[in-house]
């Protein structure tokens, strides 16, 4: 089932008016049927819900060319994050190694930038390679069409 931000959104509103709480956001309003700013409702919704993290990590990979800089955004692209590890696929294996010899000062720049996002260790994968196991005539645990060149 889907989430309706907005009717969400308007229940806690609706909520923070039956429960007439003065918070820092109401106390800049004359009245209390006076409506919030955008801003400090998602901020609520936000600091609530525990989305930070999450928040955090989706800037992670939606500026990851303008966090680790043009060149390697153009050249490598993080494909996923779970539980600390970042796995990033690179366009050719020249930078693949280029980023591995980086690897520390890669890490520390991504924990600077985006300091919500857990990132404890990086993992740099090489394009994919093309299969070799194709055709009618493929024998099942040879190498491939070269395996007969030794």
């Amino acid at each position: 089932m889907s989430r309706d931000l907005a009717r969400e959104m308007y229940r806690a509103w609706r909520n923070q008016i039956r429960k007439n709480k003065t918070t820092e956001s109401n106390e800049s309003r004359e009245r209390v049927d006076d409506p919030l700013k955008l801003n400090s409702v998602l901020d609520e919704i936000v600091a609530k819900r525990d989305w930070k993290q999450g928040i955090a990590e989706g800037a992670l990979f939606t500026e990851w060319a303008s966090l680790v800089g043009d060149e390697l955004g153009e050249h490598s692209t993080p494909l996923s994050l779970v539980d600390g590890l970042l796995i990033i696929q690179t366009k050719s294996t020249a930078w693949a190694v280029q980023l591995n010899t980086m690897k520390t000062e890669l890490l520390k720049t991504i924990s600077a930038s985006a300091p919500g996002a857990l990132v404890e260790e990086l993992t740099i994968l090489g394009p994919n390679a093309p299969s070799w196991k194709k055709g009618l005539r493929t024998i099942k645990g040879a190498r491939g069409p070269r395996d007969t060149y030794n």
